[in-house]
C-alpha cells in the first residue's frame, strides 16, 4: 500500500474525525471528500444531486439550523462549487475509475456523524491529542471518519494498481437516518455492479479480526406518529377534551403488546415521545417515534403495520386524529458466500489480520442493504465486511474511538480483495 491517502492514513482519518456533520448536512464532509478525490484523479466524480435524485431520499432534516450548518461548512474552508451542488442538503459523491475490460466494482462508505456530545475527558484519545469534535453535540461516534479513511485510500490504491474494469466509491450520506442508501442504490450507478464491498469498524470485533460478510442484518422502519385532539381545562370540562396524553399513553402500551412473530425475530421499540403543555390541560398534541425491526424484509412489514394498528386503534378510542409515516426503512441483505470466501482468503494473507471470519450475524440494521439487494437483483455479489478495532466503549457512545492500527489493515483488506476479484471476476450466482 502506497500513496499519499497511504501515508497519512491517520492524519486524514483525525481530520474527518474534528468536523463531523449529521446526515444530510455533510456539507464540509463532501467538500473534503471532493478535495481528496480530485487530488487522486478519477474519470468522473458525481457530487450532490448529480450523484442521485433528491426526491430519493429519506429522513431528511426540517430543522431550523440549515443556514448554520452551511456557514459552519463556509468558515471550515468548504468550497462553494460543492455548497452549490449539495445545496438543499443533497450531500455525498460518487467517484468513477474506468479501467478498460473487465468487471465493474463498487465500494460503498458512510460519511455522516451523529447527535452526540463527544467526551472531553484526557483519558479519551481524541480529546487528549487534540482532536476531538468541534462541533457541539455532533460526534464520529460509529467510525464513519474511518470508513471514508478506507474509501479514499482504496480508491487511490485502485488507481495505482493494474486493475481492470470499472470501479465505483460510493461516499453515502445519512445512513445514521437510516436515509442515503435508499438513493444510492436508485441512481445510474448502482447499474451494472458486478461485486460490492460494504465495510464497517469494529462492533465488537477487536483489532487484527476481519469478518468477511454479514448475515441476518434486520429489516428496520422508522416511523413518526402525532396524535391531535382537543384541549381542554383538566379541572373545569375535562369531558370536553380528547386527550392527545391517553392516546400516547395507550399506543405505547398497544406497540409492546404486538405479537411476536413464529417465522422469525422481531422487534418493536418507542424511544422517544412529547406530549402536553401544563398540568391542568387537556393535551391536544402527543408526538411519538419508534421502530419495527424483522429478521427479514417481510417481518418487517408486519411490525411496520401492526405498529400503525396499534396506534390507530389508541388514537380512535381517545377520540383523535392519527398521523402517521415512515420516515425511513432498510431491508435485510445477506452477503453472497461466494464473494465472503474470497475475502476471507485474501485477509488471511494480510499483515496485522490475527482471526478471519468466513461470516458473522449483524444483528442491527444497516441501510447499506439498499445497494446489497439492488446488486444482488441485477445478478451480481455483494458483501459486508467487518473490520475489527479495539474501540474502548461501544458505538454511539460519547467515548467511541478507533485503533488506529486498523487502518492499514482495512485498506490492504478492500484492495488486495477488489483486485483478487477482478483478476478472477468469478461467476455469479
Amino acid at each position: 500500500m502506497t500513496g499519499p491517502v497511504a501515508e497519512r492514513l491517520v492524519e486524514m482519518r483525525r481530520g474527518l474525525h474534528e468536523h463531523p456533520e449529521p446526515g444530510w448536512r455533510e456539507f464540509y464532509t463532501t467538500s473534503r471528500l471532493v478535495d481528496e478525490i480530485e487530488r487522486i484523479g478519477v474519470d468522473e466524480l458525481a457530487v450532490g444531486r448529480e450523484a442521485y435524485d433528491p426526491d430519493d431520499r429519506m429522513g431528511t432534516l426540517e430543522d431550523d439550523a440549515y443556514d448554520e450548518w452551511v456557514a459552519r461548512a463556509r468558515e471550515r474552508g468548504a468550497r462553494e462549487d460543492v455548497l452549490e451542488a449539495t445545496e438543499g442538503g443533497v450531500t455525498g459523491c460518487v467517484a468513477v475509475l474506468e479501467r478498460g475490460e473487465g468487471p465493474t466494482v463498487g465500494l460503498r462508505v458512510d460519511i455522516d456523524g451523529l447527535f452526540i456530545e463527544e467526551s472531553a475527558d484526557d483519558d479519551h484519545a481524541p480529546a487528549r491529542e487534540g482532536f476531538r469534535s468541534d462541533t457541539d453535540g455532533v460526534m464520529h461516534a460509529c467510525g464513519h471518519d474511518a470508513h471514508m479513511t478506507w474509501g479514499l485510500a482504496t480508491l487511490e490504491a485502485v488507481k495505482a494498481s493494474d486493475f481492470e474494469g470499472r470501479f465505483v466509491a460510493f461516499f453515502q450520506p445519512a445512513e445514521e437516518l437510516g436515509g442515503g442508501g435508499h438513493p444510492m442504490a436508485r441512481s445510474r450507478f448502482i447499474e451494472g455492479i458486478d461485486y460490492l464491498f460494504a465495510v464497517h469498524v469494529g462492533l465488537g470485533h477487536p483489532t487484527g479480526r476481519v469478518v468477511a460478510g454479514i448475515e441476518r442484518a434486520l429489516a428496520i422502519a422508522h416511523v413518526e406518529a402525532t396524535f391531535r385532539g382537543t384541549s381542554a381545562h383538566a379541572g373545569k370540562s375535562p369531558e370536553e377534551g380528547d386527550n392527545a396524553m391517553q392516546a400516547l399513553g395507550t399506543a405505547i402500551s398497544n406497540a409492546y403488546g404486538i405479537p411476536r412473530h413464529s417465522e422469525g425475530m422481531t422487534r418493536v421499540n418507542v424511544g422517544y415521545a412529547e406530549a402536553g403543555s401544563a398540568s391542568n390541560v387537556i393535551a391536544d398534541r402527543a408526538r411519538v417515534e419508534a421502530e419495527a425491526r424483522g429478521e427479514t424484509t417481510a417481518l418487517k412489514e408486519y411490525g411496520k403495520s401492526r405498529l400503525k394498528r396499534a396506534f390507530r386503534g389508541a388514537a380512535e378510542s381517545h377520540g383523535c386524529e392519527l398521523d402517521f409515516e415512515v420516515t425511513t426503512e432498510c431491508p435485510r441483505a445477506d452477503s453472497d458466500p461466494e464473494l465472503a470466501d474470497r475475502v476471507a482468503s485474501i485477509a488471511e494473507g494480510i499483515e496485522g489480520v490475527t482471526e478471519v471470519l468466513p461470516i458473522a450475524d449483524f444483528g442491527a440494521s444497516e441501510d447499506a442493504t439498499y445497494l446489497m439487494e439492488r446488486v444482488q437483483a441485477d445478478g451480481g455479489l455483494a458483501t459486508y465486511m467487518v473490520v475489527g478495532t479495539d474501540h474502548p466503549t461501544g458505538h454511539h457512545s460519547p467515548t467511541f474511538d478507533v485503533d488506529e492500527a486498523s487502518l492499514p489493515i482495512g485498506v490492504e483488506v478492500l484492495t488486495e480483495s477488489i483486485l483478487d476479484i477482478a483478476e478472477r471476476d468469478v461467476p455469479t450466482a
